[in-house]
Parts: structure tokens; sequence; C-alpha cells
């Protein structure tokens, strides 16, 4: 039975196992069956999304038009006509088509488009781009998605004239038929229209015409129906070598018919467009689909182009989903992308409504993970939810027993002996998951002089360690600066890479101790990410002091942001100098602009917020970075290189590691050191 549902603005995944969806859409989830190789239990069984409607483009499919004077040659047209559009799932001639992964197979190093360039439409329109080769033009593309719009791609009769439309396939996202690339067989000399080989390819894409071989795509338990759809032997073999072997190696079986119920058919369809016509069009709901069917007949570009469409749209609510079947498909950039995510925002994932979907072993891997930022009750409670879902799938009843069953050696991954006595009192407690000998041990390990053995670990997570980008090269202050009258001081950046913004430093009295209340925000294109109210005790001296947002907020590269800050003090403060528009900090460059909701003096010369605090990437390695010679600078350094006051950076200037390892969301900052 489906379920319909509406979300916000965001990127979502459905209740089940499936590809992100883009919200602001009525998704409709039904059960499907995606056949993977390494397919463990959880997961041999994925769900899919159907969104209402699709933006369609031109799918280079040709319009036949055969000659009026031969009837015999005409009657045999329509037949390939009625074939093609018809499923055919009966066909006795038919051979299965089922040919596994068996081991990882490796996307090029560099990327076929980067995540930046890539369309992220907020609708259900497909993510569209073209390879280095183009043919056709936009209005030739816009045309020919009017004319199949007009045709409503059917197959029907042309009035007076003899001739009729093949419209192959019978999915609406690809049902246009392309005019630029159509094929009017009255006319000889029809490939004189097409100027270049790519142009004639795609004139072949779905298309019956002089087709050598058919794949009958899906199967029953999909929500799309079977397809039958033509394709051309040589333009497979020449894109894939799964394909080759097919059809040219030394097993090649000659079949007309190939079965294929493993992969769905607007994923196939997006596979056959990328080697016929060099154009990749990516479709939120088919993403993953279309990864596995680029994963299964190794072309590796189109494989990174899903993943590079994956990682623009990774958010903490995914995240968890996504690393779960970056595992399944041998994906390990992707999942080092995840992971960073996770471990940045592991209370807002682990608390995602997809985290009680994910498989064991991925359920497993995040328990113990080192680096999560998160307290363990939360982890906690994501794994009651988790496991009471396990119940529900298994039909069993949600009881404590069956839980604690179903959790298994998961449950001392859990390090409940570093929850506060309170937290393990009003919650672990009284959930009944623990034995009473169990409840009794953690009670005496946090009230006895000599604590017993514990099954759990005890030692706390070590979290990331946070990194301080300085932008200022020097401070000053004088007789009539910096002044606050609860005014904002902002300034705007942006990064390179994908980032967690922590909080802010900022600068103390000049002129002795001094209380300061404080609003930090930050913001993108008008919109407040985050904000916090809160208040910091300076000692007069020229130490910055950490401000923190509750939760870190995810920053994506080459976009802007604006940070700012109300402070509501009596005291002049110190203010920051020799600022510089470009920093690097580790392997992240950050660019300053001024910021026109600055309206007490920041901007990038001088002022206020000397310090983004942040939780970077993953230390470059040659596996998971498009260059290899950058390295992450340690934290601490003592030392600064600039290029002037407008010049770069490397951001080692002096850093307390001490503060830098304050919680996220203290209230009250404390100094960090001095600037140089």
């Amino acid at each position: 039975m489906g379920e319909r549902y509406r979300r916000g603005p965001q990127l979502l995944q459905p209740r089940r196992m499936g590809p992100p969806m883009i919200a602001n859409t009525v998704v409709e989830v039904r059960p499907r069956r995606l056949t993977v190789a390494k397919c463990c239990s959880e997961l041999c069984r994925s769900w899919r999304c159907s969104v209402g409607h699709v933006e369609t483009l031109n799918n280079g499919n040709g319009l036949l038009h055969s000659p009026p004077h031969n009837h015999q040659q005409q009657q045999q047209q329509q037949q390939r006509g009625v074939a093609v559009t018809s499923p055919g799932p009966g066909s006795s001639s038919a051979a299965d088509h089922n040919i596994q992964i068996t081991q990882p197979i490796s996307a090029p190093s560099s990327p076929l488009a980067s995540p930046g360039a890539l369309n992220s439409n907020s609708g259900s329109s497909p993510t569209t781009f073209c390879l280095p080769s183009s043919s056709a033009t936009a209005a030739a593309i816009a045309s020919a998605a009017a004319a199949a719009n007009a045709a409503n791609a059917t197959s029907t009769p042309s009035s007076g004239s003899g001739s009729y439309v093949c419209a192959a396939g019978s999915n609406s996202s690809y049902a246009a038929v392309g005019a630029s690339n159509a094929i009017d067989t009255a006319d000889p000399n029809w490939q004189a229209s097409k100027a270049t080989v790519l142009e004639r390819n795609a004139a072949m894409f779905n298309n019956e015409l002089l087709s050598d071989v058919k794949f009958i795509v899906g199967s029953e338990f999909d929500f799309d129906p079977i397809q039958t759809i033509p394709a051309h032997k040589y333009i497979l073999a020449t894109g894939s070598s799964v394909f080759y072997a097919m059809f040219y190696g030394g097993l090649a079986e000659n079949k007309q018919e190939i079965k294929v119920p493993d992969v769905e058919p607007t994923a196939f369809l997006t596979l056959l467009r990328y080697l016929y016509c060099d154009e990749i069009k990516l479709e939120p709901e088919h993403i993953l689909a279309t990864l596995y069917a680029a994963k299964k007949y190794i072309v590796p570009h189109l494989a990174r182009a899903c993943v590079n469409y994956l990682e623009v749209k990774l958010t903490a609510k995914n995240a968890c989903l996504l690393l779960s079947q970056s595992r399944l498909f041998e994906e390990p950039e992707l999942m080092q992308r995840c992971w960073e995510v996770i471990d940045a925002q592991a209370e807002m994932a682990v608390k995602s409504e997809d985290f009680v979907d994910i498989d064991l072993k991925t359920f497993e891997s995040i328990l113990s993970r080192e680096t999560l930022n998160c307290k363990e009750i939360h982890l906690f409670e994501a794994a009651l939810n988790w496991a009471m879902n396990a119940c529900e799938k298994m039909s069993i009843d949600e009881t404590s027993p069956n839980k604690r069953r179903v959790l298994g050696q998961a449950l001392h991954l859990i390090r409940i002996p570093t929850m506060t006595l309170e937290e393990f009192a009003n919650g672990v407690a009284q959930t009944g998951i623990l034995t009473s000998q169990e409840t009794i041990d953690m009670f005496l390990h946090f009230t006895a002089k000599v604590k017993p053995t514990l099954s759990f670990p005890t030692r706390p997570r070590a979290g990331l360690k946070t990194q301080v980008c300085h932008r200022f090269q020097s401070c000053a202050y004088r007789s009539n600066q910096w002044r606050y009258r609860g005014r904002c001081d902002s300034i705007q950046f942006s990064v390179d890479r994908r980032i967690f913004i922590v909080g802010f430093g900022l600068y103390g009295s000049s002129t002795g101790a001094a209380n300061y209340n404080v609003k930090i925000e930050l913001k993108r294109l008008g919109r407040t990410l985050a904000e916090n109210d809160t208040k910091f005790f300076s000692d007069g001296s020229s130490n910055t002091f950490h401000v923190f947002f509750e939760n870190p907020i995810q920053i994506e590269p080459e976009c802007h942001y604006t940070a700012s800050v109300i402070l509501d003090g009596n005291e002049l403060s110190f203010f920051g100098q020799e600022g510089m528009s470009e920093v690097l900090m580790g392997n992240v460059t950050f660019q300053f602009q001024c910021s026109s909701e600055s309206t007490n003096g920041t901007g990038v010369q001088g002022g206020q917020i000397p310090e983004l605090i942040f939780y970077g990437p993953t230390v470059v390695t040659a596996l998971n970075s498009p260059t290899s010679s950058v390295c992450a600078t340690p934290i601490g350094a003592t030392s600064a290189i600039t290029n002037g006051s407008n010049g770069t950076t490397n951001g080692n200037n002096n850093v307390n590691n001490a503060a830098d390892e304050l919680p996220v969301g203290s209230s009250t900052a404390s100094s960090d050191g001095s600037n140089t």
C-alpha cells in the first residue's frame, strides 16, 4: 500500500531505501526490487519513488515516415513499430541477462563534471549536462520537446499520408521525439541532414531503425512497466566492455532479445543516452538505479557523474542512507563524503527519518565511529528507534527484550559509561534494555570509588578537532574605537570545499574586564541558517573569544555566506587590521568580501569577526582529492606566511588547542590564545 506525504524544501529520502528526492513534490512510495551482487538480507529489497511530473528533454528518437508508394514496406515498418512499443515480456526466445558485479570498479580520477557544475533544481526536473562533444543546439532541443509533446509520444498513423510516428519505449521521461534528429525514411538521403557522427548516433538512440538487438528491461516487481528497448550492438560495444564481451567476445551469444530484470527502464535509457549522445540526464528519483546500471556495465564516467550528483545533495538528513548505499555500490569517495557529514553533524544524522532503514553493518559502523560529534544519549535513543523499526520489519512485538535481541552486539558499541548520571538515570536505566545486573553495575560506576568491570566502552569518543581560520594579520585598539551600540558587524565569505562552521572568534574589551551580550548569525542568500544568543566574558586582553552555534552548519563550496555578529557592551574593544581577502587554512581556501549588512565598520581590511571556527574535510589523500599535492596544515603552528594585506595566508596563526576542543553550543566562551 503506497504512502503519500509532502516535505519542505530539502533533499529527502523515502521512508524505505531508495534514491534521494527533491522536496515540494508529492511522493508515492511503492516497493520494488533492485538486484545487487553483494546485497545482504537487509538491503536485498529497495524502494523507489514515483514523482507525478518529470520535465523532459530531447531524447534523439527518430520520426519514421514510410514511403506511401510501397505498401509492403509500410506494413513491415508498422509491425516493427508495434514490436517496439509493446513490452513483450512473454517472448519465448528472450534470454535472461543478469551480470553481477564481483569486484570494485574504479571511476576515473578526474570527474566528468564538478559537483558545482551539476544543476540542482528544486523540483523534480532532471539534471542535464553534455560532454565536450555537443551536437544539437538548445533551440533544436526545445523545439524537439515541443514536437514530442504535441505528438504525445504515441505510435499513430499520420492523417492522409500513410506515415506514422514510432515512439520507442513508453516512459514519459524519454518519450520526446527529437525533431533535429528525425529520420524520414522516404528520403533516401536522410543521412545528409546529420552533420556529425554524434548527430547520426543520437538519431539512432532508442530507435528501431537498423537495430540488431532488443533489451527487455525491468521486472514485474517494478512500479514502471517492463519496456522493450531497441539498440545497436556496435554503439554499445564501443562504450562498454561488458557489452563488447556480450556481443563480440569469445562467449558471445547471437540472441535478438536480452532480458535485463535487475535494471530500471529509465536508468537503462539514461545509460544508452550517454553511450549514443554523449549526454547525461540525471533524475533524482532514479539516480541510484542509474549508478547501479553504470557500475554493472562498467561505464565509469556516468558512474562518476552520479556520485558527483549525490555528493552535491548530501546532507545530514540523507547521509546515513547514502552511506549504506555507497557501501553497496563500493564507492569509497562517496563513503568518505558521507562520513564527513555524519561526523560533523552526527546528532542530526542519527535523528533523521532514514536512519532506521540502514542495514546492520552500516548501523554498527556508525556506532563504533570514534570521531562522532554527538552525545551518547542521542546515539542510544537512535539505536532504540532503529531496533523498533527492525522489530516492525520482523513482525515481532516491540518489547525491550526483542529490541535487545535485534541490537545484538551493536548495543555494546554505545559508550553508556560516558553519559552523565542524570542522562543514564532518567533515560537508559528506565528503558529496560539493560539487564538488572548491568544497571546496578552502571550506577556503581557513576557513584562508587571502586568501580566494577563493565561490558561497555568507558573512554569518551575523540570527536572532531576544530580548525580556525584567521583573517587578520594583527589587531589594535584606539581611544575612540571599536564601539558597540547594537549595530551589526558582518563579513561575507566562501570556501572551495565543504566545511562545517562551528562558531566565530570575536575580539573582547580593550579597556579591562567586561561582559558582552552577543548574537551570532549565519546566512545564505538572505536566509538565516543558524543563530545563537549568548554571552562571553572578556578579560581585557587581545585574545579572541569563541562563541559557538548549537549545531555545526554545513557550508557548500563556491557559495557565498554572511557571518554576522551584534555585540552589546559599553566598553571599547580590540579590532583586526591588515585583513586578507584570501586565506588558506589546511586544505580549505577561504575568500572574504565586504557585506552590505555590516553597519558598524567591519570589512575585509579590518573590524570584528577575526576567526571562523570550523570542521574541515578529511586530510587529502590520493584517493579522495582532485589534487594530491595539498595536505592538511597542523593546528597549533605558530607562524604565518602572508603575501601582503590582501594576499594569501596559510592560516597557521597561533591557536590554543584546548580552547578549540570546547563543546559545540557552549554558552560562555573563554580566552583561547592571541593573534599574531
